[in-house]
């Protein structure tokens, strides 16, 4: 297992304490393990993303932090008080969006935050301020059912934040939209890392997490099989870089004898030299034939997740703890 607590977001919590610590949270649903023995630290104004397959356990996790279910062992804290048996104390303090987040459909965007506003004795200016922060002041006389996708999750995340928590759980929140509808949300998202929000996020874009998050977990089979920063996972598990270049340039023989190169493979047209040592490599292929049209990748978040999942994927097919009772 690959586990490290330390990472870029540790200065944030020189002065305030954890937002969530968990220690050895059990959940069993039958004869089916959930969650076992997880323990990890949310450090407060941490982006602090959870990774895995379906049926790995994400949910469940976030769920008992929110208070919505009971762990069978260990303990949890957030914000210092313990979210079980439901502690509606920390309700004002906790903002939640779901991947179903409900709407009043029949009301203007306005109109639905301001409900959503009163329900936490919220003053009316923080609406507008809110409908600002997630980039809906041109829709706020839209109605609900007549907004696009992406506009409804920067209302749902909206909804999450009206009453300005401490911590924000997102679930999914770029699930289902465009390309573009998603990079859009981007920026609303690092607008809420810098304003210093602490934010729990689920996601199955690896790219977003690498660009998002300040250190991930990643959950396999009720476990966490890693934890740390994005890019010292991918240092962690040595994935090589990638040289692709012209097909006969080359040949595979002699690809094969440079030193440095661990592996060749001949991939959608291009003479792919895998490598731990690209420095090494590219200079010996500067001197063969140049370099022109050679294309250097370097691992990523993404590469070290299916090495890490690779074995659990009949996790997949088995009964997924967020449609369990």
């Amino acid at each position: 297992m690959i586990q490290r607590t330390s990472g870029p977001a540790d200065s944030l919590s020189i002065n305030h304490p954890p937002a969530v610590v968990v220690d050895g949270i059990s959940k069993r649903y039958g004869s089916r393990i959930a969650l076992s023995g997880i323990s990890l630290t949310v450090k407060s104004g941490e982006f602090f993303g959870l990774l895995g397959p379906n049926g790995a356990g994400k949910t469940t996790l976030v769920e008992i932090m929110e208070g919505l279910r009971q762990a069978d062992s260990g303990t949890i804290r957030v914000l210092d008080a313990p979210p079980w048996p439901r502690n509606v104390a920390l309700l004002p303090r906790i903002g939640v969006q779901t991947q179903s987040s409900a709407f009043f459909v029949r009301q203007t965007a306005r109109e639905h935050l301001a409900t959503v506003a009163a329900l936490y004795g919220t003053e009316d200016s923080a609406v507008d301020r809110t409908l600002e922060t997630v980039g809906l002041t041109d829709q706020r006389g839209t109605r609900v059912e007549d907004l696009s996708g992406g506009q409804r999750q920067r209302l749902a995340i909206a909804s999450a934040l009206v009453h300005e928590p401490e911590l924000i759980f997102l679930d999914e929140p770029t699930a289902a939209l465009d390309p573009q509808a998603r990079r859009s949300l981007w920026d609303v998202l690092r607008a809420l890392k810098e304003m210093g929000r602490t934010i729990v996020y689920t996601t199955h874009h690896l790219d977003e997490a690498e660009a998002l998050c300040d250190r991930v977990a990643i959950l396999v089979a009720g476990r966490i099989t890693a934890l740390d920063t994005p890019r010292g996972l991918v240092e962690k598990t040595g994935q090589p870089t990638r040289l692709l270049m012209p097909a006969g340039r080359v040949s595979e023989e002699r690809a094969r004898a440079i030193t440095g190169v661990d592996r060749v493979v001949v991939q959608d047209g291009s003479l792919v030299l895998e490598t731990q040592a690209a420095g090494k490599v590219l200079s010996a292929l500067d001197t063969i034939g140049g370099l022109e049209g050679i294309q250097t990748r370097t691992a990523t978040l993404e590469d070290v997740y299916l090495v890490l999942t690779s074995d659990t994927q009949h996790e997949a097919d088995g009964p997924n703890e967020e449609h369990q009772a």
